[in-house]
């Protein structure tokens, strides 16, 4: 286990060591005991309270759902992937998640069962987080395809995310396809005049402010950021194409 300190060693919710989740991360990582015989730091944790570790894992198996949706992965696949985990969560720890990753890919994943454990446990901030990621990682060539905005939009159904969430973190993505991008980041419609566009922007900023997501990390914060300044991303773009001040 020690093998894997920068994904799991932040601790696991005694949630993710059950169910379908559980099952899988124990595949994934051997035994819960490391190379002294140490067990794996868990925490007591209540419903829609969750850990790093938490976090980190249902990524990766969520990750993994994300990329065996057209039934195969190939080695360009797990180059893109590598660059996304390299530049979201340091070399170090993508080396590890990639070890994790791959046997992940070799099990047959329920998309459903893992989604709704990990559904039912997270609160909503950390799933809007969760759902940031994997979009970040289906456009990591360039291009979210339709089997993978139809494998995100699934999970976020059985997460109970708002449509409107659902939306305005899937607007910065598809920008080059929607000329009203700017308006479904901040969840108005187009006919929103320019008080209401002010107010969206400040509802929104509170909304994805990375400090919702303190408890999972700092690269997961960093990561975080990105969503928070696609919302300043529009806003701008809102303004300059309406000329408020």
């Amino acid at each position: 286990m020690g093998n894997y300190a920068k994904w799991i060693g932040a601790g696991l919710g005694f949630w993710a060591l059950g169910g379908p989740v559980g099952a899988l991360i124990g595949f994934a990582v051997g035994s819960m005991f490391d190379t002294t015989g140490s067990a794996v730091t868990t925490r007591t944790v209540r419903s829609g309270q969750t850990n790093e570790g938490d976090f980190k894992m249902s990524l990766l198996i969520l990750m993994a759902c994300i990329m065996k949706t057209d039934g195969r992965v190939d080695k360009s696949e797990l180059a893109v992937v590598k660059k996304f985990l390299v530049t979201n969560f340091g070399e170090q720890s993508a080396l590890e998640a990639l070890q994790i990753l791959k046997k992940l890919l070799e099990q047959n994943i329920n998309e459903s069962e893992v989604a709704k454990q990990i559904g039912l446990q997270m609160n909503y901030s950390s799933k809007l987080e969760l759902l940031h990621l994997l979009f970040k990682i289906a456009y990591a060539d360039g291009e979210v395809v339709a089997s993978e905005l139809s494998t995100i939009q699934r999970i976020s159904i059985i997460f109970r995310i708002d449509r409107l969430d659902f939306e305005s973190i899937k607007a910065p993505y598809i920008k080059h396809l929607d000329a009203n991008w700017a308006y479904k980041s901040l969840e108005i419609e187009t006919t929103a005049t320019n008080d209401e566009i002010k107010k969206a922007y400040r509802t929104m900023a509170k909304k994805y402010h990375p400090d919702k997501v303190n408890d999972l990390g700092e690269d997961v914060k960093k990561s975080a950021t990105e969503k928070f300044r696609s919302v300043n991303e529009a806003y701008e773009s809102l303004k300059k194409q309406r000329g408020i001040n």
